[in-house]
């Protein structure tokens, strides 16, 4: 359980991160409209469409090594956006965001119902949610923080929030990599 937190908020700092997008001008710098922004849900559509195989990976491959997975693969993507030279990459990169994300969050509530009892579950389920405000919580003033980082080392301060939002995603899912156990004969 205690790496469920810490996991969510990887996702949640999404939504942040894009608020911030917008003032950090992405869409200047990338001649975006206001529509790209509303096609960026293109996300959804990717995580629709590989949500089922997703979750049956995780039964053929174990919860360690998928979840860890999807957290170092969305990190990977989430840190790629900070490539988006036109409209086109955008958007491929938001649809491979979302292939990248596709099935987390039901595979952590499945595997948090292989742990808890059904007494404690609701209780387990709602310290995983818990990440959710948390990160929109700390999102927002690292956001704020990374905009002053603009042109740091060549990079704007976009470039900087998706890259240290994608390199925050693949640290938690190399620790959760290495510290999840699967299943409850494996723990430790």
């Amino acid at each position: 359980m205690p790496l469920a937190p810490p996991a969510v908020p990887r996702a949640g700092y999404d939504r942040p991160c894009q608020r911030g997008l917008r003032q950090a001008a992405l869409q200047a710098d990338l001649s975006l409209g206001n529509a790209a922004f509303a096609l960026a849900g293109i996300f959804f559509i990717g995580y629709a469409l590989f949500e089922v195989p997703s979750n049956l990976m995780l039964h053929q491959v174990g919860a360690r090594v998928w979840l860890s997975r999807i957290m170092i693969t969305w990190g990977f993507v989430s840190a790629a956006m900070m490539f988006s030279r036109d409209e086109t990459t955008f958007y491929v990169l938001r649809f491979l965001l979302g292939v990248a994300e596709a099935g987390f969050s039901p595979r952590v509530i499945l595997y948090l119902t292989y742990w808890f009892p059904a007494a404690r579950r609701g209780q387990a389920i709602g310290i995983y949610y818990f990440g959710l405000p948390c990160a929109l919580l700390l999102g927002s003033p690292l956001s704020g923080w990374l905009l002053d980082m603009h042109g740091m080392f060549g990079l704007t301060s976009w470039q900087w929030m998706f890259l240290v939002e994608g390199l925050a995603a693949v640290v938690v899912g190399c620790v959760v990599l290495f510290y999840l156990d699967s299943k409850l004969h494996e723990a430790k």
